[in-house]
């Protein structure tokens, strides 16, 4: 009987530790279904977030294409613009070259009139003198 007592405290031992192992796996289990859900919320969070990204990417894209566009068509209008302001200074220049021009013709004909009046100046002196010399005889 010793042994009957010895089997019963053994197999009490026993029971006691798979209660306490089925407690364990219980535990265990519940662990590994919040895992599970954890596990499944990190896979949707980083499914959204790719796809957050993705569709940033895109945004992204466009803005960049429309801005290339606008810079585009901005350097299209400067330089449209300074082509016509170039050819206004040619203008300009042209119009200045009329005025040199102008200007060169007027020292011309200032110059032959100052010519014309130094020999009236020229002629006048000598009829001065001719008529100064025919008084004083």
């Amino acid at each position: 009987m010793a042994e009957s007592g010895d089997l019963e405290a053994r197999v009490a031992a026993l029971e006691t530790q798979v209660q306490e192992l089925a407690g364990r796996v219980r535990h265990s289990e519940q662990d590994a279904a919040a895992a599970r859900v954890l596990a499944g919320g990190a896979d949707r969070d980083v499914a959204e977030i790719r796809g957050e990204i993705r569709e940033f990417r895109e945004q992204n894209t466009r803005v960049l294409n429309a801005m290339r566009e606008d810079m585009t068509d901005l350097r299209q209008r400067v330089d449209d613009g300074f082509a016509k302001v170039d050819e206004r200074f040619a203008k300009v220049d042209e119009q200045f070259g009329k005025v040199d021009n102008g200007f060169a013709e007027m020292r011309g004909r200032l110059d032959a009139t100052a010519a014309g009046q130094q020999q009236i100046a020229d002629l006048l002196h000598i009829l001065i003198e001719q008529q100064g010399g025919q008084h004083g005889r």
